[in-house]
């Protein structure tokens, strides 16, 4: 199975996708295409396994979900693109480790088409640029098959953030796409990102469903 669909859910509820993905993760079978999920959510603070209380300092009326992924805690609002990588690692010969690298690696080629140097560090997974970070990461693995993913900031109010420890990391400064004088249509960016993470994961050109 070679083939790579991607899939806009536009502006969704967090707690309704991430069922959708252990839905979906739970009923594939080896006939089952892998998909990208793209999606942005109404603001929401989300705590992977990891999670620990002590880094959400103050939430006003943003909803906390505690999550099945890896990692600490984030936040998801508009302005922010989200894509989830349901991937049969067993199928294509992919660890963990090299669908990380894929998702990382494919945030750098973007902002290296914008002229911007992205930057990866082994204790922080994440894309950074000038020392904050502009995508998180955080997967969850079942049965050989991956849910969850990246969430890119491209032109958000990122001032939630500043009532977290943004993965657990007091003090990080975050930034996305329009503070860098990048203004570009989500449409585009999707498919740019889309193409980049396929030619990563080995696919050939993904089939698109919007």
């Amino acid at each position: 199975m070679d083939t790579l669909r991607i899939r806009n859910l536009h502006l969704q509820e967090y707690g309704a996708v991430w069922q959708a993905m252990r839905d979906f993760t739970a009923s594939r079978d080896s006939a089952t295409v892998d998909e990208l999920w793209w999606v942005e959510h109404p603001p929401v603070f989300t705590l992977g396994l990891n999670g620990r209380e002590c880094h959400v300092r103050e939430v006003g009326d943003i909803p906390v979900v505690h999550c099945d992924r890896g990692g600490q805690v984030t936040y998801h609002g508009p302005g922010q693109v989200v894509v989830y990588a349901l991937i049969d690692l067993r199928r294509r010969a992919l660890g963990v480790r090299q669908l990380v690298d894929a998702l990382e690696l494919s945030v750098v080629d973007l902002l290296q088409s914008y002229g911007i140097e992205g930057s990866r560090r082994t204790e922080a997974p994440g894309v950074y640029v000038q020392g904050r970070k502009i995508a998180s990461l955080g997967l969850r693995v079942r049965g050989g098959c991956s849910y969850h993913g990246l969430s890119l900031n491209v032109a958000m109010d990122l001032s939630p953030f500043d009532y977290i420890d943004p993965c657990g990391y007091p003090g990080m400064k975050v930034i996305d796409l329009r503070s860098l004088g990048v203004i570009v249509p989500v449409a585009t960016l999707r498919r740019t990102l889309s193409q980049h993470l396929a030619r990563r994961l080995g696919y050939p050109a993904p089939l698109y469903e919007e």
